[in-house]
């Protein structure tokens, strides 16, 4: 991958998904960051190869916490404050 084509896809990553079409969850992915440089550079890489140009190019694989959407963070601080210990002595 050409220097100029990395600072391009390196602007590209810290826009964001959302910049690029991708509204549904704020990740890149392999896959979307292939479809990316494919479509503004006409050259398909493999997602083996992409994964080894963004190793290079200091990124590194992110594994998002999974919450539920709904969850309450009051409940559960209050859960964890007041519920737990009486659980956690028996």
């Amino acid at each position: 991958m050409k220097p100029s084509w990395r600072a391009w896809l390196e602007q590209a990553l810290e826009e964001g998904p959302a910049a690029h079409g991708w509204v549904g969850d704020q990740r890149w992915t392999l896959e979307r960051v292939t479809t990316l440089v494919a479509r503004r550079f006409h050259v398909r890489f493999s997602e083996p190869q992409m994964s080894r140009i963004l190793h290079q190019m200091g990124w590194s694989v992110q594994v998002p916490v999974h919450r539920a959407a709904e969850r309450d963070e009051r409940a559960v601080a209050t859960w964890v404050k007041e519920t737990w210990p009486r659980v956690e002595r028996r």
